[in-house]
This record gives structure tokens, sequence and C-alpha cells, in this order.
């Protein structure tokens, strides 16, 4: 079969990624545009099969953000769930025990009064909607695949996946090419470890100064529950248990009541941990049986299920946020806040620096600069005294542990008010963090009793991932035989206990151990492309539509 060319469409900018950040550069571009009279073209392709479609957050939002981008968003319909009313949070002891920590011992950016407790993938989808409505080119189920180079070396913009290539690499009966985007600025928006994001990260080295990025990996769990067990606007917080025992720097975990008589519960594991035993998925599962948690589910009905890596290396892990013809916002950066428990309004709030940014380079008539001043805006707005402030919490809850790392995130914020006069360093990055199996206590989990607690793959099957099976693997290993020759042996192979999809397996065979990649099952999470102690496994974008397909997340 003949090869076909790609078509190309020219805009003024291409966004990639329709996550909060994305979205907030998009709608604020044409703002900016309305107010001065300027036609401006912006083009925002996501891979998900609708905006809204591969967003998972808690989430409690902090609406600053979003009433500076839309003063209005209350009248417009925004979905902003319901207030938070009741704001706890607790020390979790063992599994059965709990300490409800008083106000005075929570620092104030993490209290949540004037927040709401949402659906991120609502307040995304109606985003989307703003966007349309003033004249952005939103195209979802289009996953972009490769960055694209003018002559000099600069971003021109980005193409998206071939559509119909077989597993073997050959172009099936419905190929199709994908298209070249090009733009004068290319604003990457993919998310928590994008893998264009990746490739800018290397091919511009713009890590360096930097210390290694950190990251969690976030569960969460959508349930109906019955009437007598909601309480709509109450948020519940907690450290300690299930994980305070494990050797690391431990967890966090949520219960928010939202509306409709449904509550959205998850865990945060870092991925710091050491013990490759551990298995984020299982401790989620054994998390529900507290009587804090299950007092709540007893008697309620799991409806969705869902995973996503998290970044928080905090303002010391920052890179350079620019290379020529490129910007990188929301989490691709690492913009969250870990002090406030939450990234929403930081991620929409880089989105919209962003966006500013590169309209007035447009105005100077420029194209495909290095758009420098894009870090000095970020420093000099509220996002940037955010970050900073908040700077030494993640590395001292990565140094002292969850306990001792909370009470030095109390003086630090409650006395000095962020501004000690050091900042505090984590070196090591996460996938070289983990023990020998040998040298590690061995986890026994409980096996799921169909009431409170799952498997994984009954879970998977609640985030309604899909791929089309007949494509070329999404999850690339460098080295085929790294897992069994290399990790096995030494970690018992973490990634059967650190993928939340049971993506990954060992299996046995009349030649021996074969390691087995059930691409069909990707969440899309990325923990793999973060924890592989070998950094073997690279997280490409499959077709466009691929993965999960969350609602009301």
């Amino acid at each position: 079969m003949p090869e076909q060319a790609r078509e190309s469409m020219d805009f003024d900018v291409v966004i990639v990624g329709g996550g909060p950040s994305g979205l907030a550069a998009a709608c604020r571009l044409m703002q900016l545009g309305e107010a001065a009279g300027r036609e401006i073209s912006v083009c925002l392709v996501e891979k998900g099969s609708e905006i809204g479609a591969h967003i998972l957050s808690g989430a409690v939002l902090a609406p600053k953000a979003l009433h500076e981008l839309f003063p209005d968003a209350v009248e417009r319909g925004a979905p902003l769930g319901v207030p938070v009313t009741d704001d706890r949070f607790h020390f979790l002891v063992n599994d059965t025990n709990h300490i409800l920590l008083p106000s005075w011992a929570v620092p104030k950016a993490s209290r949540n009064g004037g927040n709401h407790t949402l659906s991120l993938g609502n307040l995304c989808r109606w985003l989307g909607e703003q966007a349309e409505t003033a004249g952005v080119h939103v195209f979802p189920g289009f996953a972009a695949a490769e960055i694209l180079y003018d002559g000099n070396g600069g971003v021109r913009g980005v193409a998206t996946t071939d559509m119909g290539v077989g597993a073997d690499g050959e172009q099936k009966a419905n190929f199709e090419p994908g298209y070249e985007l090009l733009a004068a600025y290319t604003v990457f928006a993919e998310g928590c470890r994008g893998h264009l994001g990746k490739q800018l990260m290397e091919r511009f080295d713009l890590s360096a100064g930097a210390t290694p990025q950190h990251y969690a990996i976030g569960l969460k769990e959508l349930w109906d529950v019955p009437g007598e067990h909601h309480h709509p606007g109450r948020v519940l917080h907690n450290i300690g248990w299930p994980l305070g025992r494990v050797r690391g720097p431990g967890m966090g975990s949520f219960l928010y009541h939202q509306e409709n008589n449904q509550v959205a519960l998850g865990i945060i594991v870092d991925l710091a941990y050491k013990n490759p035993h551990l298995s984020p998925f299982d401790e989620l599962q054994r998390l529900k049986h507290h009587p804090l948690f299950a007092r709540t589910l007893t008697g309620g009905t799991r409806v969705s299920y869902g995973a996503r890596a998290i970044v928080k290396g905090g303002w010391q892990a920052l890179p350079k946020l620019t290379a020529p013809g490129a910007l990188l916002v929301g989490d691709d950066a690492g913009f969250l806040n870990m002090l406030k428990i939450k990234g929403t309004h930081t991620a929409m709030k880089s989105g919209m620096i962003a966006a500013e940014t590169v309209f007035d380079a447009l105005a100077r008539g420029d194209a495909g600069t290095d758009l420098r001043d894009y870090r000095a805006r970020v420093d000099a707005s509220w996002l940037g005294e955010e970050l900073h402030r908040a700077r030494n919490v993640g590395p001292a809850l990565h140094k002292f542990g969850p306990l001792l790392g909370s009470k030095y995130a109390r003086v630090d914020q409650l006395l000095a008010r962020g501004r000690m006069p050091f900042t505090l360093k984590n070196p090591v990055a996460d996938h070289d963090r983990l023990l020998p199996a040998n040298r590690a206590r061995r986890i026994e989990y409980p096996k799921p009793d169909g009431v409170l607690s799952f498997d994984k793959l009954s879970s998977v099957f609640l985030s309604n991932t899909n791929h089309e099976e007949d494509q070329p693997c999404h999850l690339r290993l460098a080295d085929a035989e790294a897992p069994v020759r290399d990790n096995l042996p030494r970690y018992d192979e973490p990634a059967q206990r650190y993928c939340p999809a049971g993506v990954y397996e060992v299996v046995s065979s009349a030649d021996g151990p074969r390691f087995q990649i059930n691409a069909q099952n990707c969440v899309h999470c990325k923990t793999c492309d973060i924890k592989d102690p070998a950094q073997n496994i690279t997280w490409i974008a499959p077709e466009g539509t691929g993965g999960p397909n969350y609602g009301n997340m």
C-alpha cells in the first residue's frame, strides 16, 4: 500500500491536552484576542474520546483561578459541585483507630473553607464548551504522537497518531495518516509525565539545575451510598495507616461527600516508596475496611474506578518552562501545591499565564522564539508565591516521613509562613529508591470480599477502559529481557504490583518466567514510566480515543 502523505493545518497556537491547564490557556487566548479586536486561531487536541474522558482527581477545587478566568462562572453554569462545609483531618493510628486533628494543627493553606468538592472531569467538559463557544478548534480523540521541528531545531507543532496501524507495524485497510498541526507556538498540557513533554525535557535539557521530579500515584473510586450515610460538603483528609508502617514516606487518603448521594474516596501513595512488595491498589482496598470509611460505604455501590500519577516535586523540581516555540503548563511542568493538597487552580493559572505570554509574543509579530519571560511571569504571580512558600513541605515528608514531616510543615507554615532561610532538597529520583526484595518486608494483602474491596480486573472494568487491540503496544521496553533478567531476581518485578490495572504480569511457561504486557488494561496513569527501577518502560500515546472513559470522576 503506498504511503499516504499527512495533511497539515496552520494555527497561531496549538495546545496539546484537554485538562484544566490546556483548556484555561485556550479560553484565555480567545479572551485576549476578543479584547484586542484581533483574530487568533487556536487548536486543542485531546487523546481521550471526549474532553474529560481521561480526567481524574479527588477533587476539591480552590476556585481562585476559575473566577479569574470567568468571573461569571456561576452564572454560566460551571459545575462547581457542593461547597465544603465540614473540613476534617485525621491521623489513622491503625486499622481501627483514628485521631481527629484540631484545626490549629493543620496549616491554614491546607484547610478547605471556600473550596468546592466536585467532578474535575465535568468541570473540564464545561471548560471545553466555553472554549468551543469562543472559537477554539477542539479535537477530542486525536493523540499527539510526535513533536515537529523547524529547520532551526525549534518546535513547529505536533503530529497526531496514525490510525489503523496493526500490531505488526503494517497499515491495515482502515489506515488513516495523522495530521500535522503547525503553529507559531505549541503549549504542552499533557498532564503528569506527558510523553512529548518528556522528550522536550531531554532534547533541550530543561531539567538542568532542578532537583529530580517526584511523583505519587492516586487511586480513586466513586460510590453511591445510602442517604443516611451521606453528608454533602464534608471532606476528610487523612495520613498514617495503612502505609505509615511501611518503610518510606507514606501516603494520604481522602473521602469527599459530593452531590447526589455520591462519595469520592481514594489513596495517594508517594512513588518514592522503598518496599518493592507494596501494591498501591491493594492498599486502597485495605483502606476501605477502616471504620472511618466503612461506615460510609456499607450498603453502597461502587460505580467507578481510576488511577493517575501526580507530580509533586515542588518549586525546586520545576524545569525550565520553555523551549523555542514551546511552553510547558500544568502537570507537564510540575505545578502542584502539595501544601494545599490540590493542583487544579495552579494548573489553570499556569495555562492562563502561558496564554498571556504567547498572546503578547504574537502581538509583537514573534513566532517560534523561546519565551523565557513566561517563567518570570509565573514567579511574579500568586502561583509563584504559593509554590515558593510550600517548597519545603514535600521534601520534608520525604526526609522525615509522614508524621515528623507533617510536624515540620506546621512549623514551616505556621511560624515561618513558608519563608525559611533555606530550601530542602530531595535529590534521589523515585525509581532509585527501591530496596532489593530480600531486604524488604513482604506484605500479605487480604483477599477482596466483593463488598468493600475488589480485584484489579473488576475495577478496570468500571473505568470503561478500551484500546483497539490490533495496534502497536504503547508500552515500550528498551530491553525486552530486563524485566525477567534483572527486575525479577532483584525486586520481584515490582511492575506486577505498582501498576493499578493489571497491565504487567510475570507468567510461567515451559521456558521459564515470561514478562507479559496486557496493554488493553492500561488506564494511562504513567506509573510504570516513573517507577520502573531500570527506567526500561516508556509510555507513549496509543491511537486516539484509547484508554479510560471516566464519567463524573
